[in-house]
């Protein structure tokens, strides 16, 4: 057997072995490159018309409309997501798992619409995306599997799509739209596999940073010039110290809006008891997660404490890996170019839901080749019988 017969049986068998895993991340990707614009139509309540005139209410005031909408849980924090948005307060915890947000009109306080993600289409979404609609234990560790396949599968796919000389070449670029189905699944399973060839391999590679560890600490070593990937480790506050400010949250929210623009993005959270710090982030580009400077205060002194992880710091004075790092998001869904990304990724994802589809009808269709029998064979039967 040669080499590329070789690589033809490896990638037959990743395909087998992955197919159905590939479809749904695929076709879970393709929803999810446009959550926002869809959301923008469905959720109606995250829009509140800006006034340029008035101050937004400050984080101490909304938290207190937002516990009566949620009773008994403890709110994690406020999101102020930029010009024309409603304001939101988040409530989430684990054991079980709750995520709801009170969705308010920044400015009088109006409750809008208590969100809670159970049943939110999304949500549903996400969870085949990142788990296969499996328990997380379970299915997490399966899609970064099925992503790892992926990503040799188009490698190998690449070998077996080269041709060998300059006539076959002619027949590798172009699908011909009007030959039988079996060659036009055959051109649409090697020709537009190979077109999206980077953006798979993009997404693959992205998608295995959350995946597995050892690969997301070897991209940020590859990328940072040899350093370790850092562990998260937020800072505690300074429990002997006397609060200066009262409502610490509303003191940071002031300074965070000094510093902003008017149409960036902020989130303060809320402290969860006497040591927590509070982390803070404006958004200077609403919309996507990239582009943050993150803090860290004391909520006794409001000193902006230093802190470890790729996550933290202005974004301006980050290093080139940390940068890549926290673009990691955008770039798999293609935000990080506008609309034109999220319409390549959309495209480059439903082609990639359809190679496990048309692989294998190629298989199918070679195991079950009819072979035409010869005008010599059919006299040679004629005259036996």
């Amino acid at each position: 057997m040669n080499i590329k017969k070789l690589i033809g049986k490896l990638h037959l068998w990743l395909g087998f072995i992955s197919g159905l895993g590939v479809f749904v991340i695929a076709i879970t990707g393709c929803i999810l490159a446009f959550q926002q614009e869809i959301e923008s139509v469905t959720k109606p309540y995250t829009y509140t018309a800006s006034r340029p005139e008035a101050t937004p209410l400050p984080p101490s005031t909304l938290k207190a409309i937002a516990v009566k909408e949620v009773p008994h849980k403890q709110p994690n924090g406020i999101l102020y997501p930029g010009k024309d948005k409603s304001a939101s307060v988040m409530f989430y915890g684990a054991n079980p798992d709750y995520y709801y947000q009170v969705f308010m009109d920044p400015y009088t306080g109006k409750v809008i619409k208590v969100w809670s993600e159970e049943g939110d289409f999304f949500h549903f979404i996400l969870h085949g995306h990142y788990y296969l609609w499996l328990p997380p234990a379970i299915g997490q560790p399966v899609v970064a599997s099925v992503t790892l396949i992926f990503f040799f599968m188009l490698i190998t796919g690449l070998v077996l799509w080269w041709p060998k000389n300059k006539a076959a070449a002619k027949q590798r670029f172009s699908v011909k739209w009007d030959a039988k189905w079996k060659r036009l699944n055959y051109d649409l399973h090697n020709v537009l596999g190979f077109y999206i060839l980077i953006i798979g391999l993009l997404l693959a590679t992205t998608g295995l940073v959350w995946g597995f560890q050892w690969f997301s600490k070897a991209l940020y070593f590859a990328t940072s010039g040899g350093e370790q990937l850092p562990l998260d480790a937020p800072p505690l506050s300074d429990t002997t110290k006397a609060a200066i400010y009262k409502i610490p949250e509303d003191q940071i929210w002031q300074q965070l809006r000094k510093k902003a623009p008017a149409d960036a993005g902020i989130m303060v959270s809320y402290a969860a008891d006497k040591s927590a710090a509070i982390s803070a982030h404006i958004n200077y580009r609403p919309g996507t997660y990239y582009k943050l400077d993150n803090y860290y205060f004391d909520q006794n002194t409001l000193a902006v404490l230093p802190a470890k992880g790729p996550y933290t710091g202005e974004y301006a004075k980050a290093g080139f890996a940390d940068k890549l790092r926290d673009m990691n998001y955008d770039i798999h869904i293609g935000a990080i170019i506008g609309l034109p990304g999220k319409i390549i990724v959309f495209l480059a994802s439903l082609v990639c839901a359809s190679l496990p589809v048309t692989g294998v009808y190629i298989w199918w269709g070679r195991r079950n080749k009819k072979i035409k029998k010869s005008p010599v064979t059919r006299s040679s039967a004629k005259m036996r019988a």
